[in-house]
């Protein structure tokens, strides 16, 4: 069983509680204790609402299984599946043209061409190759 650390109101993993505070932060000019505070603070002010998106996941997976298990015998149709997506809000109307900006970033990901390229640590030939 993980051991935990109590933080505030949280309850940290005592690994993840050492990594943060001994390899992480020192360095960074951020305390200890405001990290932790902070990171209570975005649980409480983001947790209803993960909370809520995960039960809509959930409300619109049974609506699909069900659906599907009530056509498994049909042939497909594209038109019908589609307008049953919409119909339960699975899928949306596509909204208008947008443009994103940045800011604060710094300048090796904004400004310097490179490659972003995610490779596993595990695989030697992968990294080589990478590099």
């Amino acid at each position: 069983m993980t051991q935990r650390i109590k933080v505030g109101e949280l309850q940290v993993a005592d690994v993840l509680y050492k990594l943060v505070n001994e390899d992480i932060i020192p360095g960074t000019g951020i305390n200890a204790d405001d990290f932790w505070s902070a990171l209570q603070q975005c649980f409480e002010t983001l947790g209803p609402k993960n909370k809520a998106l995960l039960e809509k996941r959930d409300d619109l997976q049974a609506q699909i299984d069900t659906w599907y298990k009530n056509h498994r015998d049909d042939p497909h149709d594209a038109l019908l599946y589609k307008k049953f997506l919409r119909d339960i809000g699975y899928l949306v109307p596509e909204g208008d043209d947008f443009k994103i900006t940045t800011q604060n970033v710094d300048p090796e990901i904004s400004h310097i061409a490179g490659p972003q390229l995610v490779v596993p640590v595990m695989n030697a030939r992968y990294a080589l190759n990478a590099s």
